[in-house]
């Protein structure tokens, strides 16, 4: 009797003890997680409130193991790691969507510098008032800045390729309207 007294105290010492153990293998993978998370550039980018909720629950991880709440550090552990993924699975999206949006912009650029390059070739054989030597450098800019953002796209820089494919159509948006002002005027 007394033998089972002493082995169900030493299960008891046992279970007490597993549980007042710090989770030190969830812990270590909640920071590897985070590390992965901020070391992966999509992450950063587009997960970054994710990324911001993996690095919070880390915090808040080891301020309850050194508080000695294992449980709630566990918890937060795993709610690390769940944060951490959600930033890259978030990051991987982001980074479609940016390349995706970034072909768009940039796909349909060549046909726009030729068709503002016909509108300037028609003001130009009806002979309307205009600078035509800037709106040739215009269009030749508009080539230049569209080979920039080809390239930036080939080279995964997708942001920068939005970017220069706005500019040139904005450019392009001004010559077409330089060209559509000309008309009125030689009417009168």
């Amino acid at each position: 009797m007394k033998f089972k007294h002493i082995l169900f105290t030493f299960a008891v010492l046992a279970l007490f003890w597993a549980c007042a153990s710090p989770p030190t293998a969830e812990m270590d993978s909640a920071r590897e997680a985070v590390f992965r998370a901020e070391n992966d550039a999509d992450a950063v980018i587009y997960g970054s409130a994710s990324l911001a909720r993996a690095r919070d629950a880390l915090r808040r991880m080891q301020e309850e193991a050194d508080a000695k709440r294992y449980d709630s550090a566990r918890n937060l552990a795993a709610e690390a790691i769940a944060a951490a993924e959600r930033a890259i699975a978030d990051g991987r999206a982001g980074a479609a969507r940016v390349s995706q949006q970034s072909e768009n912009l940039v796909e349909g650029l060549r046909d726009e510098i030729e068709e503002t390059s016909r509108n300037v070739n028609g003001a130009r054989y009806s002979q309307l008032e205009l600078d035509y030597d800037t709106l040739d450098n215009g269009i030749r800019n508009a080539h230049e800045m569209t080979d920039h953002a080809e390239t930036s796209y080939t080279n995964g820089d997708y942001q920068v390729a939005m970017d220069t494919a706005r500019v040139v159509r904005a450019d392009l948006a001004d010559i077409n309207n330089q060209v559509a002002q000309a008309v009125p005027r030689s009417k009168q």
